[in-house]
């Protein structure tokens, strides 16, 4: 996928976080990216007239959905135009100069330091400090340069601050993506080529109303590729559904579908229309 060379976009994390590999993945090695601190700053960078696009990571083959990414898009009026996923690979990270055997204290975002568990085990004396980060913990310990702290995170966040690869792969489960969206504003056109589509809807509380929104998919051999519930913020115990669809907002019997859930849903919002993503290995979705 190619952007104009003036477009900027912005993500959440520093430089060398997994969100900047992702959006090289994507975007190529030429893109402007704005690296923002919190998921509300980067969901809000066009507005703000920061960015063009966002990147946002959505989920996490292990860690299920990012929450705050799903709640920020559904309350914004952006829309998905591509998405891509990577492979997240775990790597301590130690200043230039230090060994694993100087290692006492480990910093990173709770999600990485979760993810590495088998390996804290086998080490139960080292101490575990989460962060908002996982770039931005090497950066942190470089210019820190104390020798017993470490952190984990990617190879190009080593790179970009001079970090020093103490141990790689400590990630307890080599099959481990994340996905993450490309948004844009509402008017942005939708793709020419699509074979996915992303939908939140809200049902009203009546026997039968969850089987009944999906069954005009399943009648027409639409594949339902995702579903996600949310509650509704300031409406308890009122929730969303989250849907992916393995098809194009161009078919005459997707359209027929998504009419029918709109006389049966209590509202629905198409999030977009887009080309998916391949992982790095051919069975991840």
């Amino acid at each position: 996928m190619k952007l104009a060379g003036d477009k900027r976009v912005a993500f959440q994390g520093e430089r060398g976080a997994f969100s900047e590999e992702a959006a090289i993945k994507l975007l190529g090695d030429e893109v402007s990216l704005v690296p923002l601190p919190t998921f509300e700053a980067a969901f809000n960078a066009i507005a703000q007239h920061k960015a063009d696009y966002i990147l946002a990571p959505i989920e996490n083959s292990l860690a299920g959905p990012v929450q705050r990414s799903l709640d920020l898009l559904v309350e914004s009026d952006l829309t998905i135009v591509g998405e891509v996923i990577i492979r997240v690979q775990h790597n301590l990270i130690g200043p230039p100069g230090s060994t694993f055997d100087d290692v006492t204290v480990v910093e990173s975002h709770p999600v990485a330091l979760a993810q590495c568990q088998q390996f804290f085990s086998s080490r139960p004396s080292l101490k575990r400090i989460g962060t908002d980060d996982t770039a931005g913990s090497v950066r942190e310990i470089v210019q820190a340069e104390d020798r017993k702290r470490a952190a984990i995170a990617s190879k190009r966040a080593a790179q970009i601050y001079g970090g020093q690869i103490l141990r790689e792969n400590l990630e307890d489960d080599p099959e481990n993506y994340t996905r993450f969206v490309l948004l844009a504003p509402a008017r942005e056109s939708v793709p020419e080529i699509t074979d996915k589509i992303s939908l939140v809807f809200r049902l009203a509380h009546v026997p039968g109303a969850l089987f009944y929104a999906l069954e005009p998919f399943a009648r027409r051999k639409i594949n339902l590729m995702k579903v996600e519930s949310r509650p509704v913020r300031g409406l308890p115990w009122q929730y969303r559904f989250y849907l992916d669809l393995q098809a194009s907002a161009n078919d005459l019997e997707v359209q027929a579908a998504l009419g029918e859930l709109e006389k049966l849903a209590v509202d629905v919002r198409i999030l977009g229309s887009y080309l998916s993503a391949k992982s790095e290995n051919s069975n991840a979705s």
